[in-house]
């Protein structure tokens, strides 16, 4: 009885070491995909913000442009009316 109680001891220890090598390659697989998934999250919200950026300088860009173009064509049509005015006026 005595052997087959050490035996019985040993595996257990065994059996406990197995367990223990298991549990401890778990939490480094879960460390290192919580680094990556904090890795990943970082660079999407870094992306978020550049794209918010390009849009924000697009559309003033869009912007920008209407102005002068609204700018440039009420300055041709004051013109043409001038002109329309000038040539009925006989000058």
């Amino acid at each position: 009885m005595d052997e087959s109680t050490a035996l019985l001891t040993e595996q257990l220890r065994h059996a406990n070491a197995l367990l223990q090598a298991q549990i401890k390659t778990l939490d480094a697989r879960l460390a290192h995909q919580q680094a990556m998934n904090q890795q990943r999250l970082a660079m999407l919200e870094e992306q978020i913000r550049d794209h918010e950026t390009r849009i924000r300088t697009a559309t003033e860009g869009v912007t920008q442009f209407k102005l002068f173009s609204g700018l440039a064509s009420g300055g041709s049509g004051l013109m043409s009316m001038v002109a329309l005015i000038k040539a009925f006026l006989g000058g």
